[in-house]
């Protein structure tokens, strides 16, 4: 239950500490390179979202994360008082809000964000810690959507072929049930036809003995 926040605590923890790190050491070297022209550690201070895309916009950036982070928060807890939410869920939610209000706490106490992570290889956007941990958590989200509609159709297809097989079964029942019920039937009306059938060989013993008539009068 507590996975989620204790997942986003510590992606909260690992931020702060790696921006602590950034704006204590790299600052007053600006750029250092990892792997020369593939990967450096850059000190950049970003106004705008993730990645430094629209810049400017803290008070939009800020209502919209703060909106968003307390939604899935509300519905972390909602799940969790429903049922018990899978590891994947909750790892990608609590990744996905500590990122958010990692973020969110350097706009609300500096005004900008600190990144400093630099793939120059590929001229990408500077970003940080918590702009990693958002984006695979958003992708661990899409692996849960993913896997639990596959799971829930083939969950689905399981309970068709069990119902249909329970329907077959009953039909069956009720088959022999019915078969059962007119061989008894059947039964009797025949031992009731062989009762009223007249005894040809009682009927002829019955029968006047002409012979033993004429025998007498002569």
């Amino acid at each position: 239950m507590f996975l989620w926040i204790i997942t986003a605590l510590a992606v909260i923890g690992i931020d702060q500490l790696t921006k602590y790190l950034t704006v204590t050491y790299l600052k007053p070297l600006g750029s250092v390179p990892l792997w020369q022209d593939v990967l450096h550690l850059t000190y950049v201070e970003n106004t705008g979202a993730a990645f430094g895309m629209l810049k400017g916009h803290r008070w939009l950036f800020m209502i919209v994360s703060g909106v968003a982070i307390v939604a899935m928060a509300a519905y972390m807890v909602y799940i969790c008082r429903r049922d018990k939410p899978s590891p994947l869920l909750s790892v990608a939610m609590g990744m996905v809000i500590g990122g958010g209000i990692g973020n969110m706490i350097d706009r609300i106490a500096a005004g900008y964000v600190v990144d400093f992570i630099d793939f120059t290889l590929i001229n990408f956007a500077v970003f940080n810690a918590a702009d990693s941990f958002v984006c695979i958590g958003a992708g661990l989200l899409f692996l849960w959507v993913l896997f639990g509609e596959l799971k829930i159709g083939k969950s689905g297809k399981n309970e068709t072929v069990k119902a249909e097989t329970a329907a077959k079964g009953r039909v069956g029942r009720a088959a022999k049930a019915s078969g059962d019920e007119t061989a008894p039937a059947h039964g009797a009306h025949d031992n009731a036809h062989d009762g009223d059938t007249p005894d040809s060989g009682a009927q002829t013993s019955d029968a006047p003995d002409t012979g033993s008539d004429t025998g007498s009068s002569k």
